[in-house]
């Protein structure tokens, strides 16, 4: 391995707080970092896709993307159908060799590999994690009534050397796409070849904020505002806001985190009309029809009417724009125009209060604005006032610490992980986390399982991040046998109720709450108790009816109740 990849790897595993293990498992957690982080627009946690070693088939990365989202679970595809109406499928395998060199006998075996893995009679022995991936991937193919196309397979082979187009390596891809490409399964097949070189611009590439560059010449100057560095009012035609909307690999960027709903799917009424109006006899009409799109940036460089923008984020527009991506390849879509703000600011409240005034207007629920700007916001700055050990990160916007090289990346609580968490501990109900998290905040919309409650105080969240990041060290460490990740929401529920005998206060009383928590949060500050309690989960696993290996199992209630029943039975027995 050469230099400088030695020392991007180092860095890595510094900035993702991972302890080294081997050259060759270190170097594919890299790879499957580097090349998801190009497919993947969201934070993610390399580990989730890397496959275990034995019986891999030649794979050593899986990661397969819905709708724009990261599955770990087939019951997370069915709410994103249940949530959008369709299915949008892109499969990516990783092999990664710390090898100098490209070697077609392992090129071969990769993608023998990933044939095996669609075969309905797979010959090669599979372990848990090709296993497990290859089931969401059956019951994906079984719903193939909602694919909107077929499935997208991207597949690279990553090595520490350099690439040259050698006749008998392009035989090989090539006979093997072919073997594919019989399946009938696939939209498009790619294979990439990653070099050292290739690689080191992957992860120089994931410290950089996003930018995007158009033509932006149907604009007028708004006035001088507050707050304000410059703003512009126009009309984009969608050949321009597509260079926004989509990255280099055609996928829809992660830009939405600012706005108050995510997408609605294409059957709902106001998308139903958009759509329409796109397919229509007078599409043209789109530019007066449509209330438009509004981008906030936090930089902008201008030559003419040449726009570079950064740091940005669509904060008004979200149905629009994942309905014009959904019929970016229609005929003529590249000419519609699209009324179109661009604001830039690096002020956090005036991005607040513009994502308020324009999301003002359409039928969201006033809680639904709170939430945005208050909760969220200071949930934010209650993490950052955070010092020491117990110092994390919540990210309300996708990779918005990316380019901070102070931030450990694994001490980041994404939004997702901070809702599964906090719901599991305080509501007892990790059966329900494993589905996509949009959906599990719908199913705590009662007032008994509020979550980002305005009224709510923010330790109880805090606390519920900083056990998840515990816990995923013991995971990244060894000192808890991976195979409990699976039910990593069920030993954080195990947690609270083996650290804290008492259940805990209203949520809304923050003298009480904040006193219970503070409890907690110095347990998780002493490595040798807080290790101590989560292997006493583990032995309240083992010991309770719960099948690791059955997925039913863990989606089910009673199994909750069994290891709270079990918990309290082993109270007196220490847990031996």
């Amino acid at each position: 391995m050469d230099r400088i990849t030695k020392q991007l790897l180092a860095d890595f595993l510094q900035g993702q707080e991972i302890e080294s293990k081997n050259q060759s498992d270190d170097f594919e957690l890299f790879a499957n970092f580097c090349i998801l982080s190009k497919e993947y627009n969201r934070t993610f946690d390399p580990s989730d896709l890397t496959i275990g070693s034995g019986n891999d088939t030649g794979i050593d990365g899986i990661a397969i993307l819905v709708n724009g989202y990261l599955v770990e679970d087939s019951e997370e595809v069915q709410d994103l159908i249940d949530q959008n109406g369709y299915l949008d499928v892109t499969y990516i395998f990783i092999q990664a060799k710390t090898s100098s060199s490209f070697a077609s006998q392992g090129i071969s075996t990769f993608l023998f590999g990933v044939k095996d893995f669609f075969s309905e009679s797979p010959g090669l022995v599979r372990n848990s994690d090709i296993q497990r991936f290859a089931e969401i991937s059956n019951f994906i193919l079984d719903q193939a009534i909602h694919f909107r196309r077929n499935p997208l397979c991207r597949m690279y082979y990553v090595t520490t050397g350099q690439w040259s187009d050698d006749q008998n390596h392009l035989a090989v891809i090539k006979a093997s796409i072919k073997d594919l490409a019989i399946l009938n399964i696939f939209e498009k097949i790619d294979f990439f070849p990653i070099g050292a070189s290739d690689l080191s611009k992957l992860y120089r590439t994931t410290k950089n904020p996003n930018t995007a560059e158009f033509i932006f010449s149907e604009k007028v100057t708004l006035p001088e505002t507050t707050g304000v560095d410059e703003a512009y009012y126009g009309i984009l035609p969608f050949r321009e806001f597509k260079k926004i909307l989509v990255d280099e690999n055609s996928n829809i960027r992660s830009i939405f985190d600012d706005n108050v709903r995510d997408f609605q799917g294409i059957d709902n009424p106001v998308n139903k009309k958009i759509d329409s109006t796109l397919h229509g006899k007078n599409p043209d009409k789109f530019v007066v029809l449509n209330n438009g799109v509004t981008v906030v940036a936090g930089s902008l460089k201008t030559s003419a009417n040449k726009f570079i923008i950064s740091d940005f984020q669509i904060v008004n527009g979200c149905q629009t724009s994942n309905v014009l991506y959904q019929n970016k390849d229609i005929e003529n879509v590249e000419n519609i125009h699209i009324p179109f703000r661009l604001i830039v600011t690096a002020n956090d409240d005036v991005k607040s209060q513009i994502t308020l005034a324009t999301n003002s207007q359409t039928a969201i629920k006033t809680e639904q604005l709170a939430v945005l700007s208050e909760f969220q916001k200071n949930l934010e700055l209650y993490y950052s006032s955070t010092e020491g050990d117990g110092k994390l990160y919540y990210e309300r916007r996708a990779k918005q610490y990316n380019r901070d090289k102070s931030v450990t990346k694994n001490r980041v609580i994404t939004v997702a992980n901070q809702i599964k968490s906090f719901s599991a501990i305080f509501y007892q109900n990790p059966h329900l986390v494993s589905s996509f998290f949009g959906s599990i905040a719908k199913k705590t919309e009662r007032k008994d399982s509020e979550i980002f409650n305005n009224n709510h105080s923010y330790a109880p969240y805090y606390l519920s991040g900083l056990a998840f990041y515990r816990l995923e060290s013991l995971f990244r460490s060894g000192a808890i046998d991976t195979k409990y990740r699976k039910i990593k929401f069920h030993l954080l529920m195990l947690f609270r109720m083996i650290a804290e005998e008492t259940s805990p206060p209203r949520l809304d009383d923050k003298r009480k709450i904040d006193s219970y928590c503070d409890r907690l949060i110095n347990t998780l500050l002493d490595y040798d108790k807080y290790l101590d309690i989560f292997t006493n989960a583990t032995s309240i696993v083992d010991k309770s009816s719960l099948d690791l290996n059955d997925k039913l199992h863990l989606k089910q209630s009673s199994m909750v109740d069994d290891l709270i029943k079990t918990h309290e039975n082993m109270k007196k027995t220490q847990y031996i």
